[in-house]
């Protein structure tokens, strides 16, 4: 059985701190990836690689759709202000898409 390195995106979390450094309030979404140490625990095994992988597939999908639609919105726009914010939400859509995913198809339990 593998070890499961999935759960040390846990780590990314630590860009978090930056925001308490740089007084800059967009660092603390990092934090978030804190949650990931939660997989440390998970049995890694040809059932948890597959959903791995289908729920990146789906992350994947709507990273490429939103990221045109959001391409398209922004070449319209006069000034680049929303840019920033626009980066979060496709940012936080891919993480979503890909968390809840995992957990519908760890639930589901079969492939």
């Amino acid at each position: 059985m593998k070890k499961n390195t999935f759960g040390l995106l846990g780590l990314l979390g630590l860009l978090g701190l930056l925001g308490v450094f740089s007084q800059n309030p967009g660092f603390y979404g990092f934090f978030g990836f804190f949650g990931f140490f939660g997989f440390l625990g998970v049995k890694h095994d040809e059932l948890h690689r597959l959903n791995i992988a289908k729920a990146g597939l789906n992350a994947f999908v709507v990273s490429l759709i939103l990221t045109a639609l959001t391409i398209s919105v922004l070449s319209m726009m006069p000034t680049l202000e929303v840019a920033g914010i626009a980066i979060a939400i496709l940012f936080v859509a891919q993480l979503f898409t890909f968390i809840i995913s995992y957990y519908v198809y760890e639930k589901k339990g079969n492939p």
